[in-house]
C-alpha cells in the first residue's frame, strides 16, 4: 500500500528551503539537492508499500541498554562564585558582564 502521490522536489522549492533556512546555495547545488529529495522520497514511499503484516515492531535490535548513575556533585571539583569570578575581567552583583552579540540581515 503506497502512500499517495507526493509532488516532486524542484529546484525552486530547494532555493526557497535554502532562503527560510539562511543558508547560502548555488545553482548547481539546487539542482543536485532536489534530485536527492526526490530519490529519498521515492525510497520512503517504496518502504511503505511494503507488506509488514504479522512483523513485530520493534525499537532496539542491539540488545544494549542505557547505563545510568545518579547526579552526584562532587565538593573536590567545584568552585564557589568568587573562585569562578576571580579572573573574570567584567563583572556585576556575581555574574559574568559580556558584550551582546547582535546581528543584521
Amino acid at each position: 500500500m503506497a502512500i499517495a502521490k507526493i509532488k516532486k522536489f524542484t529546484s525552486e522549492d530547494v532555493h526557497k528551503i535554502a532562503k527560510l533556512a539562511n543558508i547560502p546555495i548555488t545553482t548547481h547545488e539546487q539542482t543536485a539537492f532536489a534530485e536527492g529529495f526526490n530519490t529519498t522520497i521515492k525510497v520512503v514511499d517504496t518502504l511503505f508499500s511494503v507488506d509488514v503484516k504479522g512483523v513485530v515492531p520493534t525499537s532496539q535490535v542491539t540488545g544494549l541498554e542505557n547505563v545510568f548513575r545518579e547526579d552526584e556533585i562532587d565538593g573536590t571539583r567545584k568552585f564557589t562564585q568568587d573562585q569562578a569570578l576571580a579572573n573574570a575581567p567584567r563583572k556585576h552583583n556575581g555574574y559574568f558582564v559580556v558584550d551582546q552579540i547582535l546581528e543584521d540581515d
